[in-house]
């Protein structure tokens, strides 16, 4: 393990922000891990778990350790009549692992196809995108406590999933490092295509047969269209959650703005479109500088090259607050802002 100082994080963030770290180092097994956290100087100092760095802003310099999760592997760990038990290291690429799914027939990750980021962030976000989420198919991780050093099993209960929520972002926030997560997948195929997009483009693709292939296919197909690549254009997908609302203030802003898009929620409420509320401030394809609203897609947040991340930051409170005036409803960032 090679422990660097005053590394720029530009390659580390999907935003593709230039900020610096004090101290980097990466490790592969929670045995490295460990040697770092008891590593002097690094011993005592502010650290910070990294993945695929796609859901994280930097705002300014991180003062302390930046530990980069590159623990690898994919393994079938049980199996019954129904479904498959995979276990993936936590560092490896989410999209990568979902291909390796859909190539041996396992199901239940199809919708969830080319969403940037590593596997260890998955159970931190709940991440979810048409019609499904993580927690419908996890069945446990394995996360290192950074400060008892001992290894914590969680199970879905134990994780208390919500909207791109979890016990990781509340309760333990920076509390432990996700060394390893098991999903259970389907051998018997229940397919969601309840998203408009997806039976659309399904039929523009003119497939007969529906398998998890098809609807993996086209999911990277919507995403690809609406999306922008990381590589050539920052960002950090979904930059706001979709709010919800009772359904008082759904039919209050229904009767003031009848084309509003929303969707019912358990408990009455209504879950409103981001993008939409954002689009109507008229935010898309806004530009200063080299910090925008991606022209296609207004929940997205892009860097067009060497913005800061305080602009970029700065631009999605004007976003937030123009939101509220207009609509009377608060945003919530869903990227993790350092």
């Amino acid at each position: 393990m090679r422990i660097s100082e005053n590394v720029l994080l530009r390659p580390y963030n999907t935003f593709g922000i230039a900020a610096q770290a004090r101290f980097f180092a990466s490790f592969s097994n929670a045995a490295e891990l460990e040697q770092l956290l008891k590593t002097p100087p690094q011993q005592g100092l502010e650290h910070m778990i990294l993945g695929g760095g796609s859901n994280v802003l930097f705002t300014k310099n991180f003062d302390g350790i930046i530990l980069k999760n590159e623990i690898k592997g994919i393994s079938v760990v049980g199996e019954d009549d129904d479904y498959v038990y995979v276990k993936a290291g936590a560092g490896e690429t989410w999209h990568s692992f979902v291909m390796d799914c859909i190539k041996n027939n396992r199901a239940g990750l199809e919708n969830l196809s080319l969403i940037p980021g590593n596997v260890g962030a998955s159970p931190m976000q709940n991440i979810g995108a048409y019609g499904v989420e993580i927690k419908d198919c996890f069945h446990e991780l394995e996360a290192y406590h950074l400060q008892d050093h001992t290894i914590v099993k969680f199970n879905n209960q134990d994780c208390h999933f919500g909207y791109r929520e979890s016990v990781f972002k509340r309760q333990y926030k920076g509390q432990f490092g996700i060394l390893s997560v098991t999903y259970r997948l389907s051998k018997h195929p229940k397919l969601n295509t309840s998203y408009g997009a997806i039976e659309e483009e399904l039929k523009h693709m003119g497939v007969q047969d529906l398998t998890i292939q098809a609807i993996s296919q086209a999911v990277i197909n919507i995403r690809s269209s609406k999306l922008p690549d990381p590589a050539k254009i920052g960002n950090a997908g979904s930059f706001f959650k979709n709010p919800t609302v009772p359904a008082e203030k759904h039919e209050a802003l229904k009767a003031a703005f009848p084309h509003i898009v929303a969707y019912p929620v358990a408990g009455g409420e209504f879950k409103l479109a981001a993008g939409w509320l954002i689009e109507q401030c008229g935010w898309k394809g806004f530009r200063e500088g080299d910090a925008g609203v991606h022209a296609r897609q207004a929940l997205v947040l892009v860097n067009y090259g060497d913005a800061t991340g305080n602009e970029i930051y700065h631009l999605s409170q004007q976003v937030l607050d123009s939101v509220e005036e207009k609509f009377g409803v608060a945003l919530e960032r869903e990227v993790n802002i350092i």
